[in-house]
């Protein structure tokens, strides 16, 4: 059964994929580090009605699936906690200075995707029958 979130004013489901990677593609990421990184994330996620679903990493990057509301922005949400936890990833594990230099943890891109619920063809073909009769 399908169990959705709502607020004042609206009824909502909505999951992200997100993929960020270490600047460079430097494999620094181990799991006392991704423990941290997960920690930080869900210290800073509440602030923009955010919260982690699931957490994962490779040596260079990492796969965090979480859920949103409305008005939560994200992009400001990902870029403070791309900030915040370059900045204390870098003083509480400062070997990390060895493999990365200058002041960035974090590659300047990443990837976000929309996830869950229907596929997209599905929400077409139900859109473009509105209307009709059955």
């Amino acid at each position: 059964m399908l169990i959705l979130d709502n607020n004042n004013h609206s009824v909502f489901l909505l999951y992200y994929h997100l993929i960020m990677a270490v600047k460079y593609r430097r494999k620094v990421i181990n799991d006392n580090i991704s423990n941290r990184l997960k920690e930080i994330f869900e210290n800073i996620s509440p602030n923009y009605n955010i919260s982690l679903q699931e957490w994962n990493h490779d040596k260079d990057h990492v796969h965090v699936l979480f859920k949103a509301e409305p008005n939560s922005e994200i992009s400001k949400f990902i870029n403070a906690y791309k900030s915040a936890s370059s900045r204390l990833i870098k003083k509480e594990y400062p070997q990390i200075k060895q493999k990365l230099w200058k002041e960035y943890f974090w590659s300047r891109s990443y990837c976000l995707l929309t996830s869950g619920g229907a596929p997209i063809e599905v929400i077409k073909q139900y859109i473009e029958s509105q209307g009709e009769k059955k």
